[in-house]
């Protein structure tokens, strides 16, 4: 499988995502032509080839022409981009992008997302980045893209409503769920264009996954910072089909006074809202009181409900949680000839690539039950299978 990712070291926008998407090999010469059937106008674009800190990589610019631009809301956006050449894939990830953007602005602004008019967001070099990335992965083939944790610049940034706080009430918003860090830097280090393309576009974010490298490329930006090179990196290649590396969220929580009647209902409720895996683990607690500690395994935008239900079904008055990078074998669901008829087991690759076969507990109980046979005779039947 065709993966990326991000490494995002000096943060990331618009033009430097798209940047370095050129950079790696998409042609600046059929991304200018398919942007050109946006209905947009007094615009031009140029790809630079540019360093930072001794690094080289590409500039993506786009150079507004004197003509002035309208105020534009999310309808306007959304007619733009249906207006163009790009294929339906392209535009419905480009406009659930917008979408996101103007439901966080709306919430800032104590608006409705349709209300919102967009000035930075609205411009046409931001609806040229959004589209344009989006377009790139398309064109790269690019079939998961992942991210590295996002560092974050302080103080302040100039905007058509004021001075804002850094990072930006909309990126903050978008960065909901994804790991970041402080970059020690006074900077605004990633945008609300940059931060509404990762959140709509990555599969998960955290360390650089397995994977064989084929092409990098280096997105610049604007200005030079004064501790490291202002690029983003993307790299792209190959992920065996074997195996698939993700992100999760891990929470933890301890407890030495939760009816284990209550525990129970707790681990129905925490599965049935997504969680990946639940563990109660026996502790010693202060007193010498015996407790559990509550672990649950989910997936980062499942962070939030998991946690409300943590706090409102347990006696908890804190939850630690962090993100953590696990790696999984590719499994699918397959129907097999058995000696008692169709059944569906899983089968799973190893990381040699041969297959092996696990068997499905409620599938094997039913059979057992139903045959008056030992459980563990229709598990051993189903791991044999070849």
């Amino acid at each position: 499988m065709k993966i990326a990712y991000l490494d995002c070291f000096s943060g990331i926008s618009g033009d430097m995502f798209l940047g370095a998407l050129l950079d790696s090999g998409f042609s600046f010469d059929e991304l200018a032509e398919r942007l050109a059937t946006l209905p947009l106008k007094g615009f031009r674009l140029e790809a630079v080839h540019e360093g930072r800190k001794h690094i080289f990589g590409t500039r993506f610019v786009v150079i507004l022409e004197d003509v002035k631009q309208p105020a534009r809301g999310l309808r306007e956006i959304r007619e733009i981009i249906k207006k163009s050449e790009f294929t339906d894939t392209v535009k419905t990830k480009s406009i659930q992008i917008f979408e996101n953007l103007a439901r966080v602005e709306g919430a800032v602004h104590n608006l409705p997302a349709d209300e919102v008019h967009f000035h930075e967001i609205g411009a046409v070099d931001s609806i040229i980045d959004i589209v344009g990335a989006v377009y790139g992965i398309e064109r790269l083939g690019i079939q998961a893209l992942l991210v590295s944790p996002l560092p974050l610049g302080s103080g302040f940034v100039g905007s058509s409503h004021g001075r804002l706080p850094l990072p930006a009430p909309a990126t903050a918003a978008l960065l909901k769920d994804i790991p970041v860090f402080d970059s020690g830097l006074t900077y605004e280090m990633v945008t609300p264009t940059g931060a509404a393309l990762v959140k709509g576009l990555a599969e998960s974010f955290g360390q650089m996954p397995p994977m064989v490298i084929h092409d990098i490329g280096y997105g610049v930006g604007k200005r030079d910072l004064p501790d490291r090179p202002n690029l983003a990196r993307i790299l792209i290649g190959e992920q065996g089909e074997e195996t698939t590396g993700d992100t999760v969220v891990i929470l933890e929580t301890n407890l030495d006074d939760n009816s284990p009647e209550i525990l129970g209902y707790l681990m129905e409720r925490l599965f049935d809202a997504g969680g990946l895996d639940v563990v109660f683990l026996p502790v010693q607690m202060k007193k010498g009181r015996p407790g559990v500690q509550i672990q649950v395994i989910g997936r980062p935008d499942k962070k939030d409900i998991l946690m409300e239900i943590l706090f409102k079904e347990s006696t908890t008055l804190g939850i630690r949680f962090r993100y953590s990078q696990r790696k999984v074998l590719t499994r699918s669901l397959e129907e097999v000839e058995s000696p008692w008829g169709k059944i569906k087991v899983k089968k799973s690759v190893d990381s040699d690539g041969s297959p092996f076969f696990l068997p499905e507990y409620e599938v094997c109980r039913e059979i057992a039950l139903r045959n008056n046979l030992p459980l563990q005779e229709i598990f051993s039947w189903v791991m044999g299978l070849i």
